[in-house]
């Protein structure tokens, strides 16, 4: 584990140069790695630990998730089993259902956590809001957890092109006195570039923040707005969606994630860099008090209470479809169809 720099302050980091995969596989040798749950991150996570040649079973209850599972190539009495099954032949128990199945399920994992085992997670809510999700796990095994930075889609995608993918790392209970060798091993064995030292609870917090905020909440938000304030105007939707959306993703994104946002404004015309010099600072400060209150929902712990209970009702998943039903319907989102259709790559 090094001490890296992050803007001033050392962190705790752990990169694939100082722990490779074959130390990894020497870690894991006689773990049997059962991932729970095929439905977001458990795909990736499980394929990329197959790939790099560690033993690993799924445990997934039937229907289309499952059926999944085995067009993925996992078999049925072999690697594939149902939950409570895989729970009790593994010596690692990789967590990676949604929040609100973790709850339901959790009563038959915690019935196969014998002495000794490890309890791993990908998302520090269960563990984070124990009051509210009922997750308090024996204190005789390890309870560790990876966070890969990115979505479960990424975390293949990554792995299948050679990249790796950020992931963040935290130990909750070391009863073994390897939960630290196990937590990075499991790391590097889906595909992470390199892993930055957390704890449950921060991770909780700042990724439900993350979400709400300039991941997925802010960033709708603040697209549509200027989306709409040009419509309004009189510009047409091929020129408010290139102007809002299509020149952020396709040509800036990939250049200050690269090069930093300080090189982008030293590389667009003075015209964009006065301006952007000048709003920036607007844009801040009407932000950040809407991101400090949204800080202070998830700390408190209203923003897991509001999930759970909305993924509590029976008719939720009804509820969300028409919800991403107005999302694609809007105007924005139908005029993305057809830009991305128009895209030089699409018309080959």
């Amino acid at each position: 584990m090094a001490k890296i720099n992050f803007g001033g302050v050392e962190e705790n980091v752990v990169t694939r140069e100082e722990f490779p995969i074959e130390k990894a596989r020497e870690v894991l040798k006689d773990e049997t790695i059962a991932v729970i749950g095929y439905g977001i991150q458990g795909p990736g996570q499980a394929l990329n630990l197959r790939d790099n040649g560690i033993k690993v079973i799924v445990g997934q209850r039937p229907g289309k998730t499952y059926e999944k599972a085995v067009a993925d190539g996992w078999v049925p009495g072999e690697t594939l089993f149902g939950i409570e099954e895989a729970c009790k032949k593994a010596s690692i128990i990789m967590c990676l259902l949604s929040d609100a199945a973790v709850m339901s399920v959790w009563p038959t994992i915690k019935a196969q956590l014998s002495v000794g085992k490890a309890l791993y997670f990908s998302h520090g809510f269960a563990i984070t809001w124990s009051d509210r999700t009922g997750c308090v796990p024996p204190e005789d095994i390890d309870v560790i957890m990876v966070a890969p930075k990115g979505s479960g889609t990424t975390v293949r995608t990554h792995f299948l092109e050679g990249r790796g993918i950020n992931a963040s790392y935290a130990i909750y209970q070391d009863y073994s006195g390897k939960a630290f060798e196990r937590t990075i091993a499991l790391g590097i064995g889906i595909g992470s570039g390199y892993l930055f030292e957390t704890t449950f609870e921060r991770e909780a917090v700042s990724d439900l923040t993350g979400e709400r905020g300039s991941l997925m909440g802010a960033i709708q938000g603040l697209l549509q707005a200027q989306f709409e304030v040009l419509r309004e105007h009189g510009h047409s939707p091929s020129e408010a969606f290139n102007e809002t959306v299509e020149e952020l993703t396709q040509s800036l994104m990939p250049l200050f994630a690269k090069n930093g946002m300080d090189w982008m404004y030293a590389n667009c015309s003075t015209t964009a860099q006065r301006g952007a010099l000048d709003w920036y600072p607007r844009f801040h400060d009407a932000v950040k008090p809407v991101l400090e209150w949204l800080y202070l929902n998830v700390e408190n712990g209203t923003e897991a209470q509001i999930s759970i209970d909305s993924n509590s009702k029976p008719d939720y998943r009804e509820g969300l479809e028409k919800e991403l039903k107005v999302l694609h319907d809007s105007e924005m989102w139908r005029t993305a169809e057809t830009v991305r259709k128009l895209r030089p790559e699409e018309q080959k």
